[in-house]
């Protein structure tokens, strides 16, 4: 009873934290971890009950008008292909190498969003030309790569990446939160296929998950971007000194 009601307080604060501004794994991870879970089951019941959580918030943010929908329909495919690619990956190169490259990375994240004071600000779409689709292709194809590979800091990084289309935080989340529930989806699949999922424990957090998730949708949508910022901000801060703790 009391892992019940840990894991249920913890699947609703990580789909609330997760659904506004990303790194919902740093809260989940560690609480499964905590459980007894093996690392293995640990990443497969975190990509369940992150998937379904991820799939309430990806609905809410289509409903309020965020998504658009048309370019996400372009990006998606690369999404799977980049998922499915880094899962395959994984099997045969150690996700150790990664981690220097993506604390730099996540860093200068970090550096650019405290500089730039108007970032994400204003909502200021830029016209989709051939030069930007490809972009956001190629950047969410290689983020949909790294998810399948290592994960950490999927949804900063691609909701980083939107920013740059001239949409504010809340767009940029929305857009980002449906193809972070597409890598989550592929390598869901994965794992259930190795047999590295506890479905008691990832069903029961994602049952608080999704509540989480429709709540944290709406604070985001009904707050805007001085409120998503920085939540942004400071999970992304988080993820890097995690990672540079792990790392060191």
């Amino acid at each position: 009873m009391e892992h019940i009601l840990f894991l249920l307080f913890i699947g609703f604060i990580t789909a609330f934290v997760d659904s506004i501004a990303g790194g919902g794994g740093l809260i989940s991870v560690p609480a499964l971890l905590s459980v007894g879970l093996s690392p293995q089951m640990v990443l497969g019941t975190n990509k369940l009950q992150g998937s379904i959580a991820s799939v309430m918030s990806s609905y809410e943010y289509i409903r309020s008008g965020k998504v658009n929908v048309k370019l996400i329909k372009k990006i998606i495919p690369f999404v799977i292909l980049g998922a499915a690619f880094g899962v395959i990956t994984v099997r045969l190169l150690p996700n150790e190498w990664l981690k220097p490259i993506i604390i730099v990375l996540l860093i200068f994240v970090l550096i650019y969003t405290l500089l730039k004071k108007d970032l994400g600000k204003f909502e200021n779409p830029k016209p989709l030309t051939a030069g930007l689709l490809s972009y956001l292709i190629i950047m969410s194809t290689v983020i949909g790569f790294y998810d399948g590979f290592f994960g950490p800091g999927t949804g900063s990084f691609l909701l980083f990446v939107f920013l740059f289309t001239g949409v504010n935080f809340v767009s940029a989340q929305a857009n980002a939160k449906i193809l972070n529930t597409t890598s989550n989806i592929v390598a869901l699949i994965v794992f259930i296929k190795f047999g590295f999922v506890h479905y008691q424990y990832g069903l029961i957090m994602a049952l608080s998950g999704i509540i989480g998730a429709k709540v944290g949708t709406k604070v985001a949508v009904t707050k805007g971007s001085k409120f998503v910022k920085p939540i942004f901000f400071i999970m992304t801060l988080w993820l890097v000194l995690k990672q540079l703790w792990s790392f060191f």
